[in-house]
């Protein structure tokens, strides 16, 4: 347990051989001997290679994987590091696991080659093929996007199509079909869609309000008298966004209202100039336009099962920012014009989930969405609106496409040997009344005629999405009908599984951040094992 403790909080091994750790430990057990630094090295060395090889274990056996990519830079720009993340279905587990992979230190310019490289060796590292790989999820940056655009229509390089060719012609040696994902990147959600939000600091009026909130903001933060006063007024400071958060315009706004009236008396005993009442009314209108983003943010920047709420999130986020319009077209003109400019944005950016006739479209999104019945009988299935029409019609086609052959062929040796159990059970006991079972075995359809097809299967499923659901999340619900969906279930447990956003490898840094500050340098070793045993503790 100490070695744990040493390994995952990154703390040095001679953490052990300080005397008041030694005398805290005497304090508990007298007969408790403290072992040395080697020893909890030895102990922290061989938890890290047993947790690799049990994950190992577990990716060989995942039918697909998803792939994050971060990269952070420290203070100072002395030291970059790329995180590599995959999700996966886990089978022996039952359940959806987001795990760090590695944890690589990069040496500046961070190039579109040195990033598919590390990518590249990471994958050999822990024995993932590319025709196993779905996406590969990252943010927009121009060298994330280089990285994977050999896999990309419109690729003008001649390396990147030499590169392109070889990893076709390893897949066809492999014997499987490259189908849509195997190496493409997928953009973060989240990323993109706090993209769509930044629009509006490019609205001078919006701008303008902004800036007088983060000026108020700003003189309370830097007084001691002022902060004292608020939190005695309402046991809360106000805060301050960060252009590299999430949402943090839409929480700065949303306290700033909360304080309203504390806030206001403090500006007056300080002799500061408050915001009008007028901007008090337009803050209230920008917060109801940001609410729907950071209520989705929120949602999406989970490590697993997020996909699948991707199209329902943009989809209503479009049918909020039209209302908004409306609602506001004649009291609040600029917000009005902000709120079309969003929503062009929003299409803009998001026609890879949502237009069918873009270059880059994926039916990835739609599908997952289409497997989570919590949310694909209100958002597709009992939707009328033709452009949802033609997306569910997209994602029965891909599902159909993307019913692996291994599954098939699973599916049906499993037939076949229930077949031959049947034949070759023998008849221990006479049947009470042989002339009617007799009568029943006869009119009863063998398995073979029951057996569903794909296409069958998604008629099934959409029926019965039709009816109300039981279970509590799409997981349960695979899980409990597995045997009507022999087919679907594979498909459908590796699509949920996927995240929508690579939240999980900046999470990284959150950790790393503190390992490596200032003096607390570390061993890219130590810093690598520190991260992947705590971000992949056992939950």
């Amino acid at each position: 347990m100490i070695a744990q403790w040493i390994g995952r909080s990154g703390l040095p091994a001679r953490t052990v051989e300080d005397d008041d750790f030694i005398l805290m430990i005497e304090s508990i057990d007298k007969k408790l001997a403290v072992p040395k630094k080697a020893k909890i090295n030895n102990l922290v060395d061989q938890l890290y290679n047993d947790e690799k090889l049990k994950f190992r274990e577990q990716l060989a056996t995942a039918r697909k994987i998803s792939l994050g990519l971060d990269i952070w830079t420290k203070r100072g720009l002395t030291a970059s590091f790329l995180a590599i993340s995959a999700c996966y279905f886990c089978p022996q587990e039952e359940k959806a696991k987001h795990i760090l992979l590695n944890l690589v230190q990069l040496s500046h310019p961070h190039t579109a080659d040195c990033i598919k490289t590390c990518v590249d060796r990471c994958t050999q590292e822990w024995g993932i093929p590319k025709n196993k790989i779905l996406t590969v999820i990252t943010d927009n940056g121009s060298n994330m996007v280089a990285a994977f655009k050999n896999s990309e229509q419109g690729d003008n390089s001649s390396t990147e199509e030499e590169e392109s060719q070889d990893d076709s012609e390893e897949d066809s040696e492999n014997g499987e079909e490259q189908r849509f994902g195997a190496i493409d990147r997928m953009p973060c959600v989240v990323h993109t869609l706090q993209l769509v939000v930044n629009i509006i600091q490019k609205e001078a009026s919006v701008k303008r309000l902004l800036d007088r909130v983060r000026l108020l903001v700003r003189l309370v933060r830097k007084s001691s008298v002022a902060t004292e006063q608020l939190l005695k007024l309402s046991g809360l400071t106000l805060i301050k966004d960060c252009p590299t958060r999430w949402s943090s315009t839409y929480l700065m706004i949303t306290r700033l209202i909360d304080l309203k009236d504390p806030l206001t008396q403090v500006a007056d005993r300080m002799g500061w100039d408050c915001l009008l009442p007028s901007e008090w009314q337009r803050i209230t209108t920008l917060r109801d336009l940001l609410l729907p983003f950071a209520e989705h943010t929120q949602m999406l920047q989970s490590d697993t099962m997020s996909l699948c709420l991707v199209v329902p999130a943009l989809l209503d986020l479009s049918a909020h920012l039209s209302e908004f319009s409306q609602a506001n077209g004649t009291s609040h003109k600029d917000f009005t014009s902000l709120a079309k400019k969003m929503k062009a944005n929003l299409d803009q950016r998001f026609s890879c989930f949502l237009n069918p006739s873009d270059s880059k479209f994926s039916p990835l999104a739609i599908a997952a969405c289409f497997f989570d019945p919590t949310v694909s009988a209100d958002a597709l299935i009992e939707n009328d609106d033709e452009h949802i029409k033609e997306l569910l019609s997209i994602a029965e086609n891909y599902i159909a496409q993307m019913v692996y052959p291994a599954i098939q062929e699973e599916a049906a040796e499993k037939e076949a040997e229930d077949k031959r159990c049947e034949e070759n059970e023998p008849q221990t006991k006479r049947s009470r009344f042989r002339f009617l079972s007799s009568k029943v075995s006869a009119n009863r359809p063998s398995s073979s005629h029951t057996k569903l097809t794909v296409r069958q299967e998604i008629q099934k499923y959409k029926e019965q999405l039709s009816q109300p659901i039981n279970e509590g999340t799409a997981f349960d619900f695979w899980a409990a009908h597995c045997s009507i969906y022999q087919l679907l279930k594979p498909l459908a447990q590796d699509l949920l599984a996927v995240p929508a956003s690579q939240a999980f490898a900046e999470r990284v840094f959150s950790i790393t951040g503190d390992l490596s500050q200032g003096r607390r340098n570390r061993a890219r070793l130590i810093l690598e094992r520190s991260a992947f045993l705590k971000m992949n503790r056992p939950q």
